[in-house]
């Protein structure tokens, strides 16, 4: 039995938050495992559960997929799932459900924006794994998950560059050209670090990128990360690219 009433009554907002109106079959303890993050703990924290609920991410994707697109080839199955279960996409879900406020974490861990991807990830697929071991099974998970995977899935089935902007510009750009485009990463001016309450903040991405090719800018963009920003700024190239016809 789970021991601490306020702590239990965030809990269950959370599960409001899910859609979930049937919370007798959730195991408390476990969903508080699964919203805490290791450096609260060393030893009781999410990353078993975030193991098993990368499994349940997997097979709910692969058997939703195989349901909605059954004409589909495997290869085209295997394409989607590995960007429906990247840690982009899951961090994006874990934000469109409000998991950060109920996830127990140090100040140590969120003063990195540049993991908070990852650690966002890693706390949806331990929710997912405390939601399948309180029933095993997926009756607290399909319910309010499907929905979010199907328009994600259709998403990525629609966007010729799935996702990957970069990947996609720089396949454009070697086709018409021959050469590579180039980024420019640069510290974000406007940028406000949460280290420093007292300035007000601007603009939440750390870092700007630019995108050029031939002399030319093709797009600018804002990240958490390098890597980030520099994805940002490929989406904006390539769509700018595509949409004239170039």
């Amino acid at each position: 039995m789970f021991e601490d009433p306020r702590r239990k009554k965030q809990l269950q907002k959370f599960i409001q938050k899910l859609g979930l109106s049937e919370t007798e079959s959730v195991n408390w303890s476990l969903l508080n495992l699964a919203l805490t993050h290791p450096s609260i703990s060393s030893t009781d924290n999410y990353e078993q559960l975030e193991f098993v609920g990368d499994s349940v991410i997997r097979l709910i994707s692969a058997e939703l997929l195989l349901e909605v697109y059954p004409q589909e080839p495997v290869g085209e199955f295997a394409a989607i799932r590995s960007i429906l279960v990247s840690d982009r996409v899951l961090a994006e879900l874990a934000e469109s459900y409000g998991i950060e406020p109920y996830l127990l974490i140090g100040s140590n861990a969120t003063g990195n924006p540049i993991g908070r991807q990852s650690w966002l990830a890693d706390a949806f697929e331990a929710v997912l794994g405390a939601l399948y071991l309180s029933t095993h099974n997926m009756d607290l998970i399909r319910p309010w998950l499907d929905s979010v995977l199907k328009t994600k899935a259709a998403e990525v089935r629609s966007d010729p560059a799935r996702l990957n902007y970069k990947d996609a510009l720089q396949e454009w750009t070697q086709k018409k050209y021959k050469i590579l485009p180039k980024y420019r990463v640069r510290e974000n001016k406007q940028f406000k670090s949460s280290a420093h309450p007292t300035n007000i903040s601007i603009h939440e991405d750390r870092f700007l990128a630019e995108v050029w090719l031939k002399n030319r800018c093709l797009g600018k963009g804002y990240g958490r990360s390098k890597k980030a920003s520099e994805q940002a700024a490929a989406k904006e190239a390539f769509i700018a690219v595509r949409d004239v016809g170039h």
